[in-house]
């Protein structure tokens, strides 16, 4: 049965999914709505937004749920992100920019969460608030932080993946990197879990696949190859799941019991079809449109919650096409 642990705002989420999620946008990664220039003077308070990548549809529904509560509260916003999920240099050049063009608030996902600290100091000093969205950095600087608890919903994806074998065997992890706290919270979560309420089953050394679809394959079709008798696998982002069901499509392996996080159109295909067991669905929309509307309370000076969970759901074939999970799907 599906958790409904620590999710928030299914009826504003499906509202919002309901006008449909926006495609990435421009080039330069500017949204639609918004204008390239800086300052927080005007009417309309600029809200520069720095984003993780825009490769997956995970972001592009974030951009999408950010674009709506800007248009709602009188802001303009502009929303970028590196080519990669392994572009870290290029998101630290990208966050400096946003700072030198001295916004009214920022919105930042860390891809390295010690790499931005220096420029989370410059912001500060600046006077410009910075709110933290889906991975948050090692610095005190972040007014809040709206995420995903991860490390929450790693050990529900934990505990599914026990069930489904039964508690028994070898599984395989392929996590998106070791430098963000969202990586680093959905491999711990997921290990933690095992180690304290699966003693019949072996967690395989942890493989790192950058997020990126065709390097997670790989890496699957590796496992497989060295393990034979392996019984399931966890991608703990939509590039590493999609990954992973490539790569064992491509082995010709049956058996293996798939699990996996976030849910773009080709994870849900593949949970229909039953080549996927379950996955973790976050709140995008959700999260887009919390960091906006925590951004617009910072500029004006309102205290914020330290962290803001944007909530989860697991899902599988018996739940997907139910209202609260349709609610929540970005395909």
């Amino acid at each position: 049965m599906m958790s409904t642990k620590r999710f928030v705002g299914a009826a504003a989420v499906a509202a919002a999914l309901a006008m449909g999620v926006a495609a990435c946008g421009s080039d330069d990664g500017g949204s639609a709505s918004s204008s390239a220039g800086g300052g927080g003077g005007g009417e309309q308070p600029y809200i520069a937004i720095v984003s993780k990548g825009f490769q997956h549809q995970f972001w592009q529904a974030v951009k999408h749920g950010a674009e709506q509560e800007a248009k709602a509260k009188g802001a303009r916003i502009t929303f970028e992100g590196p080519p990669t999920e392994q572009d870290i240099e290029q998101q630290v050049t990208m966050l400096t920019n946003a700072i030198q063009k001295k916004p009214a608030a920022i919105g930042f996902a860390a891809l390295d969460s010690k790499a931005s600290a220096p420029l989370m100091d410059q912001a500060k000093a600046q006077n410009i608030p910075v709110i933290a969205f889906d991975s948050g950095v090692e610095s005190d600087v972040p007014v809040t932080t709206a995420a995903t608890d991860n490390k929450a919903a790693a050990a529900e994806a934990a505990k599914h993946m026990s069930d489904l074998i039964g508690g028994k065997g070898k599984v395989a992890v392929v996590v998106h990197d070791q430098t963000s706290r969202s990586g680093i919270d959905r491999r711990d979560g997921f290990l933690e879990y095992m180690k304290q309420n699966a003693p019949g089953i072996k967690v395989l050394p942890v493989q790192y696949g950058g997020g990126d679809q065709a390097k997670s394959a790989d890496i699957a079709k590796s496992i497989i190859q060295a393990n034979p008798d392996l019984k399931g696998f966890y991608g703990a982002n939509e590039g590493s799941a999609i990954g992973v069901i490539k790569g064992v499509q491509e082995s010709g392996k049956k058996g293996i019991t798939i699990v996996g996080f976030d849910s773009g159109k080709a994870q849900i295909d593949a949970i229909k079809s039953g080549v996927m067991a379950g996955a973790i669905t976050q709140n995008p929309v959700g999260m887009g449109k919390e960091l906006v509307d925590s951004a617009m309370k910072a500029i004006k000076g309102e205290q914020l919650p330290k962290v803001i969970d944007t909530g989860f759901y697991w899902y599988d074939k018996t739940n997907v096409d139910e209202p609260k999970i349709q609610a929540l799907l970005y395909q």
